[in-house]
């Protein structure tokens, strides 16, 4: 699946929601400020380089990342699947999501706001519950990520936060996180860049 189905995915989410909440996705805003030096591609969390299709980038002082789920910056040989623990997932997220901000010069504390994507197991071996099961699995799911989330955090500094249950989410993945932080420490661009 590319990275840029997803973001298509989730960019259109986030347009319905802010279509139906009244929410000023598409207000008008002032050109930005011409940069000062060039900007330097954010990089994706496998690695030094940008992610395909440019889903992580800084502006203004503020690093955007997008898609960071439970297989990204893990070799092929060390992907985790749909029928794995989904503590698992959610630590594997999050210590994907550490490294890129720090890539970025950006901390977990300064990180502004997430939005937390869930999802039950999509498995043969998996029974997908129904009723007030479904919405049980979710709320476990839930409490085990409110557990291991609060962790990365200094006391007082967690983000604002949105969590939604999905139905599927790309890349063998339970969980997939979205958000903005504030650069403190601006990488430097290479070397004859």
């Amino acid at each position: 699946m590319e990275i840029n189905t997803r973001r298509r995915f989730f960019g259109s989410i986030a347009a319905m929601a802010a279509f139906v909440t009244g929410s000023p996705l598409f207000a008008q805003q002032a050109p930005p400020a011409a940069p000062t030096a060039p900007p330097v591609p954010a990089p994706g969390p496998g690695g030094d380089r940008p992610r395909r299709g440019g889903g992580n980038h800084t502006h203004n002082g503020i690093y955007y990342f997008s898609g960071t789920g439970s297989n990204d910056g893990y070799p092929k040989e060390d992907h985790v699947l749909v029928t794995d623990p989904f503590e698992k997932h959610v630590t594997r997220t999050m210590d994907a999501l550490k490294k890129s901000v720090e890539r970025a010069g950006a901390s977990m504390d300064s990180i502004i706001h997430l939005e937390v994507f869930l999802c039950l197991p999509h498995a043969d071996s998996y029974t997908m519950p129904t009723g007030k099961a479904r919405f049980d699995a979710h709320k476990a799911q839930y409490d085990a990520l409110n557990k291991i989330y609060g962790t990365y955090f200094s006391p007082g500094k967690a983000p604002s936060r949105a969590c939604m249950a999905l139905e599927w989410i790309p890349g063998d993945s339970l969980i997939e996180i979205v958000g903005s932080a504030a650069v403190l420490n601006p990488p430097t661009p290479p070397a004859g860049a």
